[in-house]
């Protein structure tokens, strides 16, 4: 897949992140994973994240990363494209986005580096070099550490021409709008602040049409309803969904630091698809907010 088919898919549909299972001890379970993959592919995402923010990337030793990667790319292939998260440490994220390309995927999605404060000169060289140690696509994600401004993008986007998206987690509108209109269609933008629902039809408005559904993990009928909604500006079916799930959904996650992985994979064990225990330092629901989470999925009915 070049950079502009990459481009032209993640401007096309809903995107979503799956969850990393793990067994009882902590270990990549691959098995599982693989029918959680097949499971969702159907449902008409338009590419999947492997090895993102939700599927705990950040926990990731080296050989595990690999292992879901290529796990996710074999799963999937002619099914629904692969994309692989990748970040931490600039020699990190190369060779993670080397072995992602090396392994089939169909683009990474640039994590933030982490931990680390730089300036802008630093972020572009950071972003730079991963673009060129390979030839697929790359969508920077903006978000914690990694803020590039209007001015960085511009700069990147001469230097490298497969820098083809950008993701926002920040939710800075005035932001948004000074990216969007220096940059108009030169990248393919993408929502991406947890629970992307909630602001999915103000992202809409700022010229963001497309986001990433962690929750697609375990409603990913209510998920597609949702995004079809936005993408007719069916504001009746949002509200609905926003009264009845969403907004007493946030008000679990919101809880604890950490609970926006934690709460997908209690979603994903709920609806039957259970995808083991989150590593540490995430810490997993407890039981009555399991209980609580139940109660909103099942009054959406089945999936």
């Amino acid at each position: 897949m070049t950079p502009q088919e990459l481009k032209t898919i993640m401007g096309s549909g809903l995107l979503s992140f799956p969850i990393t299972d793990f067994d009882e001890q902590g270990n990549f379970r691959p098995k599982t994973y693989i029918e959680r993959l097949e499971w969702l592919a159907p449902y008409g995402a338009s590419a999947l994240f492997a090895a993102g923010g939700t599927g705990e990337y950040f926990s990731l030793s080296g050989p595990e990363y690999s292992e879901v990667i290529k796990t996710a790319v074999d799963t999937c292939r002619g099914k629904v494209p692969i994309i692989a998260g990748a970040g931490g440490p600039t020699r990190t994220a190369i060779a993670h986005a080397q072995e992602a390309e090396r392994l089939g995927a169909h683009g990474i999605l640039l994590l933030p580096h982490y931990l680390t404060e730089a300036g802008q000169e630093g972020l572009i060289a950071h972003v730079e070099q991963v673009c060129k140690s390979v030839k697929f696509g790359v969508i920077v994600y903006n978000r914690d550490r990694t803020k590039l401004t209007a001015e960085s993008l511009a700069i990147l986007a001469e230097r490298c021409p497969n820098l083809v998206g950008f993701k926002d987690g920040v939710g800075n509108i005035e932001t948004m709008y000074s990216i969007f209109m220096k940059m108009g269609d030169r990248f393919s933008y993408l929502g991406g602040l947890p629970t992307a629902e909630v602001y999915a039809a103000a992202y809409k408005a700022l010229g963001t049409p497309v986001y990433s559904s962690a929750v697609f993990n375990f409603i990913p009928r209510t998920a597609m309803e949702f995004y079809k909604a936005v993408a007719s500006d069916d504001t009746a079916t949002q509200h609905r969904l926003l009264r009845q799930f969403f907004m007493p959904y946030l008000a679990i996650r919101n809880r604890v630091e950490g609970y926006g992985v934690s709460i997908i994979k209690a979603g994903a064990r709920i609806v039957g698809h259970d995808g083991g225990p989150v590593r540490a330092p995430l810490t997993d629901l407890k039981h009555h907010e399991m209980e609580e989470l139940k109660a909103l999925i099942d009054q959406l009915g089945p999936q």
